[in-house]
């Protein structure tokens, strides 16, 4: 309770009496929706997820293995959460109106927003126009690697190597479901004449599972990055980067005009993503990524409104993350189709995709002057993932909220990269 507490108070250290109420509070709320009395909409939502994914987060930090080897809080929020879905702690109702809140009612597009926004303008202008120049081939790299690894495994226990890389590699590496397996499925099935929901149903456990495992490998690399700290820039992508020094964003005073003015440019700026989305076939965080890009190249935007967006995604981090993730744990993960689907083999062929994604863009990232486990998480597991659900989950684990932008350029803009690249290698076959 003393990590949720943290949390809600920007890091102050807890006082008896405060820690109390809001452990009575949070036994209310969590009591309620788990009988089914929530308020209805997002007033009842909010608190509910705040107080279920606050505890789990606080749990997974006071054990230790879990906190030192899978990432803590973020993987117990996530698996913790999905566990009560699958034995029925969750009402089947709650699920319902969480699942419609977080895809429907835009919660997920809000935070995501709101940390590419305050991403891009927090950053400095230079770094961000080299980034952008050498990131694409760091998540070239990460695909070859993940393709590689994925059929020589299929070649040595049986599967085969075609059959590895078209059902497991690509689907994983293909940003997600909707923007992932299911174009992937049409494609495949339009060019070898076979029945796309068929196709589909073969890709659909390398996605999920596939996710799971990014997850926890991001846990793993955080861990790997306090063993061997040259590997890590903590936070810092590129080498030539200036130290990234979370804390005094954290404990910046939060002026609260500006904090209303971050919110109203992060929504304003995924609004023109959507509507450029109908005129350009791209998804509309990734046309918001390239305008927000832009605009911070060409220093176009008063300071006030980049100052104020750097603050949003602040606030959005430290006081919406546990909660996101438990949206992602009870609407997008589930045990009982994960546990169908887990044979030795099958387990085999996702782990070396996600390995060989890691190993690609790490060593890829390395020689063109990225930290290799930065480059790994965002071009590489974040490529791997389940879209921006899973973008989520992984930068939470590795404790790298802040490359939001470049982890949705993975699942965007790599995705479409993945379309293209299976679209030319079913032609050749």
């Amino acid at each position: 309770m003393e990590t949720l507490l943290q949390q809600m108070t920007g890091g102050q250290s807890p006082r008896r009496g405060v820690l109390i109420w809001l452990s009575l509070l949070c036994v209310v709320v969590i009591a309620a929706g788990c009988t089914g009395r929530l308020p209805a909409g997002m007033v009842g939502l909010i608190p509910f997820l705040m107080a279920l994914g606050g505890v789990l987060n606080a749990l997974g930090e006071h054990l230790d293995w879990v906190r030192n080897y899978l990432g803590g809080g973020p993987i117990v929020v996530i698996f913790g959460s999905s566990l009560l879905v699958a034995t029925g702690g969750i009402p089947t109702e709650l699920f319902t109106r969480i699942a419609d809140f977080v895809r429907n009612q835009g919660f997920l597009a809000l935070f995501i927003s709101g940390l590419i926004t305050g991403s891009l303008f927090g950053m400095d202008r230079r770094l961000l126009l080299r980034s952008a120049l050498w990131y694409l081939p760091v998540v070239v790299g990460g695909v070859l690697g993940a393709i590689t690894l994925a059929g020589l495994a299929g070649m040595l226990i049986g599967t085969g190597f075609v059959e590895a890389v078209f059902y497991v590699g690509l689907p994983i590496m293909g940003g997600g479901m909707g923007a992932g397996a299911v174009p992937l499925a049409e494609i495949f099935a339009n060019i070898s004449g076979s029945d796309a929901a068929t196709v589909l149903s073969k890709m659909v456990p390398a996605v999920v599972l596939g996710n799971l495992v990014a997850i926890i490998a991001a846990g793993m690399l955080e861990k790997l990055g306090k063993i061997k700290p040259g590997l890590t820039g903590n936070g810092k992508l590129m080498k030539s980067q200036k130290a990234v020094r979370h804390e005094e964003r954290v404990e910046r005073i939060p002026d609260l005009a500006k904090m209303g003015t971050g919110l109203f440019v992060a929504t304003s700026f995924y609004v023109v993503g959507y509507l450029l989305s109908h005129f350009i076939s791209l998804h509309p965080y990734a046309l918001m990524i390239f305008f927000v890009g832009l605009v911070k190249a060409l220093g176009i935007l008063p300071s006030r409104f980049e100052e104020g967006a750097a603050l949003w995604g602040d606030f959005m981090v430290m006081s919406l993350t546990p909660a996101l993730l438990a949206c992602i744990g009870i609407g997008f993960t589930d045990l009982h189709q994960v546990a169908q689907m887990i044979s030795l083999q099958y387990f085999i062929l996702v782990v070396t995709t996600v390995m060989g994604a890691v190993l690609g863009a790490g060593l890829t990232g390395k020689i063109l002057g990225f930290y290799p486990i930065e480059a790994s998480v965002t071009a590489g597991l974040c490529m791997a993932n389940m879209g921006g659900t899973g973008d989520v989950a992984v930068l939470s684990a590795s404790r790298r909220m802040y490359l939001m932008p470049y982890a949705q350029i993975s699942s965007r803009i790599g995705g479409s990269f993945i379309l293209l690249l299976a679209t030319a290698l079913l032609g050749l076959m």
